[in-house]
């Protein structure tokens, strides 16, 4: 049996960038996660939820941090039409031919091997047949 998870609200937030927390889950209110534990739960409007990754599970897990212990992340880049490098319309760098070695041919598997006539069933290497010990050349 395949278990497959299903979707949910955290599917819609994007990796390691914070959104308010009322605007992706409302809520009760919560604690941050880096406050102590004894600390006061806040408001949804005072947190931020961030998504992050997770190596054994690719939808990742959310976290709440409040505004003094939210995670800084540099913004995401800027959509660029062409490369720098390139001017506008310039054929891209030829790479070179990559070659192929040529296939070598494998062992054939049409190969007519001894078959025992009582049992119909090959026989071994030495010739004797493994069901009724038969000799066969």
């Amino acid at each position: 049996m395949k278990i497959t998870r299903s979707s949910d609200w955290r599917d819609a937030l994007p990796f390691e960038v914070p959104v308010l927390a009322a605007e992706a889950v409302p809520g009760e209110p919560t604690r941050c996660v880096s406050c102590p534990a004894g600390s006061e739960p806040l408001e949804r409007t005072e947190l931020w939820a961030v998504k992050h990754r997770h190596p054994n599970n690719h939808a990742g897990f959310v976290r709440y941090y409040c505004a003094e212990h939210s995670p800084k992340t540099p913004p995401p880049p800027a959509p660029s039409v062409a490369s720098p490098g390139r001017a506008r319309g310039a054929a891209p760098k030829a790479r070179p031919e990559r070659t192929v070695a040529p296939r070598r041919p494998g062992p054939s598997l049409d190969v007519v091997r001894a078959m025992c006539p009582d049992c119909f069933v090959e026989v071994s290497a030495a010739g004797v047949c493994g069901m009724c010990g038969r000799q066969v050349v």
